[in-house]
């Protein structure tokens, strides 16, 4: 199946909802009909399964069509050292910050060291750039 086709499939979703539409006036005039207004919304229910089927199927037609070139592949991590970085690793941003032990964790080094009984945590202050640095300066002194 093609990506049009799906589109196809999306397209009559969609026409049968509007059909389904179109007859809920004539359950709800000056003669309401039960069966018209049943029929309307069975109606609108199958258009708006089928619809979900397109989108589906055209989902699944993209990831298929991506996974042969797996064009997008995690990058392996960088063996070098980011100065101001985690304290363990030293190759990533540190996010949060060991009261007990002092020290700064990145992400992937904080499931490594996580103790509930013993660590506390809080986000760390760290600055890894110095333009960065500077930055933070210069807004604390403007304030």
């Amino acid at each position: 199946m093609s990506p049009k086709t799906a589109n196809w499939i999306v397209a009559a979703g969609a026409l049968l909802m509007f059909i389904g539409l179109l007859m809920l006036p004539a359950a709800f005039g000056e003669h309401p009909d039960a069966d018209m207004r049943d029929l309307g919304a069975s109606q609108f229910s199958l258009g708006a399964l089928v619809m979900a089927t397109g989108v589906y199927v055209k989902a699944r037609l993209t990831q298929a069509a991506l996974a042969p070139g797996e064009g997008k592949k995690e990058s392996a991590p960088s063996t070098t050292r980011v100065r101001g970085g985690c304290d363990l690793c030293g190759t990533e941003v540190p996010m949060v910050q060991c009261k007990i032990h002092q020290l700064h964790l990145c992400g992937t080094c904080l499931g490594q060291h996580y103790d509930v009984r013993s660590c506390s945590y809080i986000p760390t202050t760290r600055v890894t750039s110095k333009g960065s640095r500077n930055l933070a300066t210069k807004a604390r002194a403007g304030a």
